[in-house]
């Protein structure tokens, strides 16, 4: 046991792992025709494994990391709960509930929301039949959303009313972004809550899910414009924290959770509400999305690659559980990369699917994830987790 050594950012691990899982999903949710159902399920990859052409190849080789991912997020999810609870009977702890850090226990809302992201997948994928009964499955994801949002809030208004009242927030320690990850808890129930919210035949879930998803995305958007605002302006000051450097890279999955979370809803508003959401939208929000990712990726890059970040505490002898922090911006920016290529170019004609130019498009998101994997599996051993 860690016990006074661990720290609740220790839960990254499980989320990039669980993230992962995710990642390569996608291939099958883009590539895998599911005409009449909004994903692929086991309905459509199971013939499509069995096809014996190159996309039998993509669904074999995607499955396998799907499932190693999904192990990896099981196992390192239970590592740190039991490593929380040991944590939590030290001295260490109460140091952390009365200091900026007490931000870091947003880390265990964001995962148990993952872990939800996750199972769905599996269940989805594995289950035969299960989209015939996924009504009933909905509002069982609504209640498990709604406690993990709920567990977000109590802890995000616990550590804010401390500060209002003592006024004791740390501002020379607040040289970075990582004050952003309880932006990326909330981003995260909110894209929860846009699934039901989208794919549902009942206006009923439709609309809970749409209001859940619009109640979380608001309160991450106003955190968003409050803790960048603040973040940057103790950089410029004190300039950055050598350790926390990769919290640059945090609102790459927030921008990411903030887009998927809106074109969800946009299919939700179409679906009951007779608001249909024009095709050149949908090219434009995943454009600008693209670009702002584009832009924090090459600009923390940069930062990182001055400071010695990568050689240190990557690749050296130093260790942080902040590193975990580089897993997810990886993570978001492919997933997103294939909403960019299948909604915004794709679903305008612009590239044609399964064109050179299509897969083309996809190669730089590719490589991306391909680094993320590397990257995952060096600081899993470097942890030893």
């Amino acid at each position: 046991m860690l016990k006074e050594k661990y720290s609740p950012l220790y839960f990254l691990s499980a989320l990039g792992a669980g993230g992962l899982s995710v990642s390569f999903f996608m291939y099958l949710m883009f590539l895998i025709p599911h005409k009449g159902v909004p994903m692929t399920t086991f309905d459509f990859a199971y013939p499509a494994l069995l096809k014996g052409d190159w996309l039998s190849f993509v669904t074999a080789f995607s499955i396998v990391f799907i499932i190693g991912f999904a192990f990896l997020h099981f196992k390192l999810l239970i590592w740190n709960v039991k490593q929380y609870k040991a944590f939590k009977t030290t001295d260490a702890f109460e140091t952390l509930k009365n200091s900026n850090a007490e931000v870091t226990l947003m880390a265990l809302p964001l995962t148990f929301a993952m872990t939800i992201n996750v199972s769905f997948v599996l269940g989805a994928l594995f289950v035969p039949g299960l989209w015939s009964i996924v009504e009933y499955l909905f509002p069982m994801a609504l209640i498990g959303f709604a406690v993990v949002g709920y567990h977000a809030l109590k802890i995000f208004l616990e550590y804010f009313n401390r500060l209002l009242i003592t006024g004791d927030f740390d501002f020379t320690k607040n040289n970075n972004l990582s004050q952003m990850l309880s932006i990326f808890a909330f981003t995260m129930v909110g894209v929860g809550f846009a699934a039901p919210g989208a794919m549902s035949h009942y206006v009923e879930i439709n609309a809970i899910g749409i209001f859940g998803a619009i109640f979380f995305s608001a309160i991450a958007v106003l955190l968003l414009v409050i803790k960048l605002i603040l973040g940057f302006k103790n950089m410029f000051e004190h300039g950055i924290s050598p350790e926390a450097s990769p919290s640059l890279w945090i609102i790459i999955p927030i921008l990411t959770l903030l887009g998927i979370t809106f074109v969800r809803i946009s299919f939700g508003l179409g679906h009951h509400f007779d608001q249909i959401l024009a095709k050149s939208s949908l090219f434009t929000l995943t454009s600008s999305i693209l670009s702002l990712q584009i832009i924090f990726g090459l600009m923390g890059y940069k930062l990182m690659k001055s400071i010695g970040y990568f050689e240190e505490f990557v690749h050296g002898d130093k260790k942080s559980p902040v590193s975990f922090a580089l897993i997810c911006p990886g993570v978001a920016f492919m997933v997103f990369g294939m909403f960019f290529v299948n909604f915004g170019l794709t679903a305008n004609g612009i590239v044609d699917k399964y064109s050179i130019f299509y897969f083309a498009f996809m190669l730089p998101f590719m490589f991306v994830q391909y680094k993320t994997v590397i990257y995952f599996f060096k600081l899993k051993g470097k942890f030893s987790l």
